[in-house]
């Protein structure tokens, strides 16, 4: 009788050593797993000691793909990515998602990763196969999704590593490739929004007051499509966010915790609101508090794909915009409303749960107010320090000389000791005064320093 060990056994059956390891396998009829004692023939009794026999079994298994488990059996090597996507993962990480963020995270881990390798088993991967896969995905996919595509490799591979299906994560050290593409960050101006606005405005009255109400209060379509006019709190001047809209259907809650919620609204837009209902009234539309403010034809809420489609990309086209969607819109807004209000205003009408997404995310820099901050810090550097004053007394005869000299500006530089001609100081300053230190340096550039040195 041979030895149980958690590595499997050997015995001597007849003339040879045999070695015994419980093993797991998928069940073909019924792709569930159960475990079975495999055999393997580990040679002849003469030419081998017991000792050796169990060295050579543990040679066998490693061959085989398989790793112990805490139950001594082995997992089974024809595991394959598919099975286990399907049959390991996926059952555990479903409990968490949302149903429509369930299913565009099932198709991006099936189209991203698991059509590649569907039938390639588990034991064959390994960091070189991962980083080429993944930097495959970097020349033709963005960078948002690439990034995702990286998170559910390594998930996976995490997984099978605590279920023991593998030894090693071969997805531990996966790195984001280099040079991938940028996110699409178009922002427009003030001009810009204003001129979108009034071409809407011409077309359609619905149209105008939906996507003015979309502006300035920076909603998610999602958000502003399926408002109803229950929604519209008179006495707040306010609206009340209550449901929001996804592929047709109208859920209870939002893409974040403070999506449903009540925002403040402009005086003048919310007395357009009124205005707007007493026209939808004078023309027999349903006005009631469970009716959808910007309805369609069949009273039901308009599909935000559609309407970006018939009238913002339209509305784009013939004013050459370089882009008009809702969510160049909603960055717009959060980064030119940064000279309007502080972050955390911004962060609060946007509705962010952390400021960072507000200023990581939605915010850009502009080049216009980039230009600003330098010129302001450049006037600051060309100021005179705190206290200053000329060294030559003639300088000081008149008060407006001498204010021009603390505001630190004169037509020509001021040395220690130079006279200052009173014509001179009471021009009109168009250049910064050197400093002091600066004025100390003048000798020693004109003795053969040059700009090289």
């Amino acid at each position: 009788m041979g030895t149980s060990h958690q590595k499997g056994w050997v015995r001597i059956r007849g003339k040879k050593w045999y070695g015994y390891f419980r093993r797991t396998i998928l069940d073909p009829s019924t792709s569930e797993p159960r475990i079975i004692t495999h055999p393997v023939i580990l040679g002849l009794k003469a030419s081998m000691s017991k000792l050796e026999a169990r060295a050579k079994l543990e040679v066998a298994i490693a061959k085989l793909g398989g790793q112990p488990n805490s139950d001594q059996s082995i997992v089974n090597g024809a595991v394959t990515l598919g099975w286990f996507v399907r049959n390991r993962y996926l059952p555990l990480k479903e409990a968490d998602w949302r149903e429509e963020s369930g299913k565009v995270k099932r198709y991006l881990i099936q189209a991203d990763f698991v059509d590649g390798f569907e039938d390639v088993r588990l034991e064959n991967f390994d960091k070189f196969t991962l980083q080429n896969h993944l930097n495959k995905l970097a020349k033709i996919h963005s960078r948002d999704r690439v990034l995702q595509a990286r998170s559910y490799i390594r998930s996976i591979f995490a997984e099978a590593v605590d279920q023991d299906f593998l030894p090693k994560d071969p997805a531990r050290m996966l790195r984001v490739p280099a040079n991938l593409r940028e996110v699409d960050k178009t922002t427009l101006s003030w001009d810009q929004l204003r001129e979108a606005l009034h071409e809407i405005g011409k077309r359609s009255l619905r149209d105008w007051i939906l996507v003015k109400l979309d502006m300035s209060n920076a909603l998610r379509p999602s958000e502003v499509f399926p408002l109803r006019w229950r929604c519209l709190l008179e006495a707040d001047r306010a609206l009340d966010i209550q449901e929001t809209l996804y592929k047709g259907k109208i859920r209870s809650y939002g893409k974040t915790k403070s999506s449903i919620t009540q925002v403040p609204l402009a005086d003048q837009l919310f007395c357009e609101l009124l205005e707007y209902r007493e026209e939808l009234r004078r023309k027999g539309k349903d006005v009631s508090p469970d009716a959808f403010m910007f309805g369609g034809r069949f009273g039901q809420p308009m599909d935000p794909s559609n309407f970006r489609k018939r009238v913002l990309h339209k509305i784009a086209e013939k004013l050459a915009l370089p882009k008009l969607t809702f969510q160049v819109i909603r960055r717009s807004i959060a980064t030119l409303g940064k000279s309007k209000g502080h972050v955390k205003d911004i962060q609060g009408m946007m509705r962010h749960s952390k400021a960072s997404t507000t200023t990581d995310i939605y915010m850009q820099s502009l080049e216009p107010e980039v230009r600003t901050a330098i010129n302001s810090i450049y006037g600051e550097l060309v100021r005179s320090p705190s206290g200053w004053r000329p060294s030559d007394p003639a300088a000081s005869a008149g008060s407006g000389q001498t204010e021009a000299l603390r505001d630190g500006v004169a037509e020509h530089s001021v040395r220690e000791g130079d006279e200052v001609p009173t014509t001179q100081l009471s021009r009109k300053p168009t250049r910064g005064v050197v400093l002091e230190f600066a004025a100390k340096m003048r000798p020693s550039w004109k003795g053969g320093m040059t700009l090289n040195d």
